[in-house]
């Protein structure tokens, strides 16, 4: 198989099927190059041909939560008081720029998400 762009289902299962029997090889070596270069070919082809659209900003934080085996009443202090939290999770009150910059430092969520509007929410748009 030739090196070459990836610009259908056929050629990706081709490109999948070289990298299976790539797999393994030395960097450095020819085979270990024709891998790298394979694999970001198809990375690139998987990136365009299913995108994954960047999750709302409400959900990300209860992720998070959900993953720190947290429930809200974590974030209270970081993004505000109890009722202040509760109306954000309940999608009532936007995040603000504060509250963004508190979340991505404390529980480490992308800003580019909690940036997102969520939906539902008059107020964030």
């Amino acid at each position: 198989m030739r090196v070459k762009p990836i610009r259908t289902d056929e050629d990706h299962e081709a490109a999948l099927k070289e990298i299976d029997r790539l797999w393994g090889t030395p960097d450095g070596t020819s085979d270990g190059d024709r891998l790298d270069v394979l694999a970001t070919l198809v990375d690139a082809y998987e990136r365009r041909r299913y995108p994954i659209d960047t999750p709302d900003a409400i959900e990300a934080i209860q992720f998070r939560l959900d993953q720190e085996g947290k429930d809200a009443r974590a974030l209270v202090g970081v993004i505000g008081s109890r009722s202040r939290v509760f109306e954000v999770m309940r999608r009532q009150r936007p995040l603000s720029l504060n509250m963004i910059r508190a979340l991505h430092t404390h529980f480490g969520i992308p800003a580019e998400v909690l940036i997102q509007p969520s939906g539902n929410n008059p107020k964030a748009a």
